[in-house]
């Protein structure tokens, strides 16, 4: 069927005219629009809207067998009134799905009378099918069923209790055409962006072949809009997890594209954090535009762009420190000036993220600079970490020289500055004398002078430091789609909190908007990850706040399981175990499978046990991708896990006093904004983490369970005991999904 609905399509844009296509007139859809019928083959038949008297034709549906006639003639198609999209509703299957009980029972949405759910943005056609549902099994079997994205997106929020009002400006709004909707406008609705990406009908999905990796690239209406939007300068779309960030920001690259004009030239930059993500962001590329598109696009981590910065300058900073030794400098610092008392952690981030951030070049421009969201110290304090930063420079400028990524990157903001004020210098000039070019001033000055960068897309924006956005804004001039930015304070592992509007990327009003719908983790993950970032107040990447209402799942599934074990060495046996099952009872390859440890030395303790002692495959997650196809268990910290996503993820070690570590016990008296940072940047870990998960999420801890976990989890939790015995429990992989 994929094959002739496929070739279909192709005749079908070909030559709309076409007698062998086989088009019959079902009924007239309104003032300007038809529903067709046509057979790909003897097998099954297509409906089709005909606007603009046959010019164009779009594909709504697909049915297969005998029946495949009744069954399309059957469905509704109407325009919603909010959105002005073109939807489809299967009535037949709807009623098939939803039983009504006696007309004592309540309807679940009884509070809501029929205007307030159209004006929300429910189908119209549904309303009689939504007053029959009065249990939460009916309600279940509804929401499974293929109804249009905006009536689904609001159904599921009034089913989290989520105010109208809210549902309104979190979903509603978001979805809302630009002019009055008319609903018998059908060529209009037709052209409309929310109508645009192909029926969500599973048959038509299936019938044109979508892969795996075409989802990992699908964009829904409101993610398209954001995609190809026209902004008057930089662009914001934040979302919880599995809400399509990313997605929307490589179609935004090729909406970029598309609108330059012919070169060979790379006018756009994509850029991340850290470079794994920087190639996994080259692949979807070049599976979403082929090399064509990736011809026109500068990839790279923003550091891997900061070094080549400095080292086509020609000025020699020294190689840079890893992660390690550089606090492993820290520590030697601290030891030599006496000053034990500021841990390596504290002097690492002040330094990166105060003194660099804002270009303290002395102590008083350092004692005078704010330092919103750090922990407090007292001026006398300030100035011994002013004497530990100074200390750490000068070992950095011993033979034999080395530098830091965060050095590098606050190089490469200042010399991108400078760079840009020549260019702007040289603009003024140019002006001034009439628009001519000035061949000879340009040829003078060494080269071509013009801004390094049109247009540059952010993935992972939380995560980037001040001397990173100062860099950015300095390689691209402000104007229309300028900077287009995706990221979630709530996943914020690495860095601290930076005010964009300081650094001259202002995002507020029409060009920040939120994604709250995800499609990668089921329900039920998503509930229990969300309870661990609850009450604690997030910034929006910039000046104001940002939460997760309206963020919501549209998958059932298993809930998370909890087990807890004596020891470690229990917990990592009954885990293997786990995994085996899953592999070899229920068919999940093991590269479909995560484990979360500790730390470092944890991941080779796993990977022993798992090989040797129940022959399980496992390679560790690194930075540099290694291993990254070998059919394999993933094994990693909770930092390596971000920007990934999995089938089934088992954290481990998700005990008191691992998360958070033990050590932030430490400043509870004595530092509490400090332990409150650290204790809200263990939850957003542990929130990233959880979330990788995709089917099935695992929660294992030996000793006591952390306190991030439900107040009764060590009294509910499985006994991983009980598992390693031949006649323990069954662990629950294939059970029942929960609602």
């Amino acid at each position: 069927m994929a094959d002739a609905v496929g070739d279909f399509v192709h005749r079908l844009r070909a030559d709309r005219t076409n007698r062998a296509l086989r088009l019959a007139l079902l009924r007239e859809a309104g003032d300007n629009g038809d529903l067709y019928l046509a057979h790909p083959d003897t097998r099954c038949m297509v409906l089709l809207l005909s606007t603009d008297g046959g010019d164009e034709m779009r594909v709504l549906a697909v049915r297969d067998g005998a029946r495949a006639r009744d069954e399309l003639a059957r469905l509704t198609v109407e325009i919603n009134p909010v959105s002005g999209a073109v939807e489809v509703v299967d009535q037949s299957e709807v009623s098939a799905n939803v039983v009504a009980l006696p007309d004592r029972t309540t309807p679940l949405l009884a509070e809501y009378d029929d205007q307030a759910l159209v004006d929300l943005g429910v189908v119209p056609s549904l309303l009689p099918a939504l007053r029959k549902v009065t249990t939460e099994e009916q309600f279940d079997r509804l929401l499974a069923h293929n109804l249009p994205e905006l009536t689904r997106d609001v159904l599921l929020a009034l089913r989290a209790r989520m105010d109208p009002q809210d549902v309104r400006r979190h979903i509603t709004d978001a979805w809302r055409a630009e002019e009055d909707v008319n609903t018998r406008d059908w060529a209009r609705a037709a052209r409309r962006a929310v109508s645009q990406a192909e029926t969500e009908d599973a048959a038509v999905l299936g019938a044109l072949g979508r892969s795996f990796d075409a989802w990992r690239l699908f964009l829904h209406p409101e993610q398209r809009r954001l995609a190809t939007g026209d902004f008057k300068g930089a662009s914001k779309v934040t979302g919880g997890p599995g809400t399509g960030k990313t997605v929307v920001a490589l179609h935004r690259v090729r909406h970029l594209v598309d609108q330059l004009p012919p070169g060979r030239t790379r006018p756009v930059l994509l850029t991340t954090y850290n470079t794994n993500l920087a190639l996994d962001l080259k692949e979807r590329l070049r599976q979403l535009g082929g090399d064509e598109l990736l011809s026109r696009v500068d990839i790279k981590s923003v550091d891997a762009l900061a070094r080549e910065i400095v080292q086509e300058s020609r000025i020699d900073l020294g190689p840079p420190l890893d992660d390690d030794a550089a606090m492993n400098l820290w520590h030697t610092v601290r030891v030599e000036t006496g000053m034990l008392e500021y841990d390596a952690d504290f002097l690492d981030t002040e330094f990166k993220h105060v003194i660099l951030a804002h270009r303290c070049g002395s102590w008083e421009s350092y004692r005078r600079v704010g330092r919103s969201g750090r922990p407090r110290i007292s001026t006398a304090q300030r100035h011994e970490v002013w004497q530990l930063a100074q200390a750490y420079r000068a070992h950095l400028e011993e033979p034999p020289r080395r530098t830091t990524y965060a050095l590098i990157a606050d190089h490469a903001a200042g010399l991108e500055h400078h760079r840009m004020a020549r260019v702007e210098e040289q603009a003024r000039y140019k002006e001034e004398q009439g628009g001519r070019d000035l061949v000879h001033r340009e040829a003078g000055s060494g080269m071509w002078l013009k801004p390094r960068y049109r247009h540059i897309v952010v993935d992972e924006a939380q995560d980037l430091s001040a001397s990173h956005w100062r860099m950015l804004r300095a390689m691209v001039r402000k104007g229309p789609n300028d900077i287009f930015l995706v990221g979630d304070a709530h996943q914020r592992i690495y860095g601290s909190r930076v005010v964009l509007s300081h650094h001259g990327i202002q995002i507020r009003g029409r060009a920040s908007r939120r994604l709250t719908l995800n499609y990668r983790t089921t329900r039920q993950i998503l509930g229990s990850a969300n309870r661990l970032i609850e009450g604690a107040p997030f910034d929006d990447l910039d000046t104001g706040t940002d939460t997760l209402d309206g963020y919501r799942s549209v998958l059932i599934g298993l809930a998370p399981q909890f087990w807890r074990a004596p020891d470690r060495l229990t917990e990592m046996r009954a885990v293997a175990t786990l995994v085996k099952e899953r592999h070899d009872r229920h068919g999940t390859p093991y590269s479909a499978m995560a484990v979360s440890v500790p730390d470092g030395a944890s991941a080779q303790e796993f990977a022993n046990v798992l090989a040797r002692e129940f022959r399980v495959p496992a390679v560790e997650l690194r930075k540099d991708g290694a291993g990254a196809d070998a059919d394999a268990v993933r094994i990693g910290t909770m930092h390596r896990f971000k920007g990934l996503e999995f089938q089934r993820v088992f954290l481990t070690s998700v005990g008191e006093g691992q998360v958070p570590h033990q050590r932030i016990e430490q400043y509870r008296a004595m530092n509490p904004d400090r332990y409150r940072q650290e204790e809200q940047r263990a939850r957003s870990l542990l929130f990233v983490a959880a979330t990788r998960a995709r089917d099935e999420l695992v929660v294992t801890w030996s000793g006591r369970a952390s306190r991030f976990l439900p107040p009764d989890a060590d009294k509910t939790a499985h006994r991983a005991a009980d598992l390693l015995r031949q006649d323990g429990p069954p662990s629950g992989a294939g059970g029942t999904a929960v609602a």
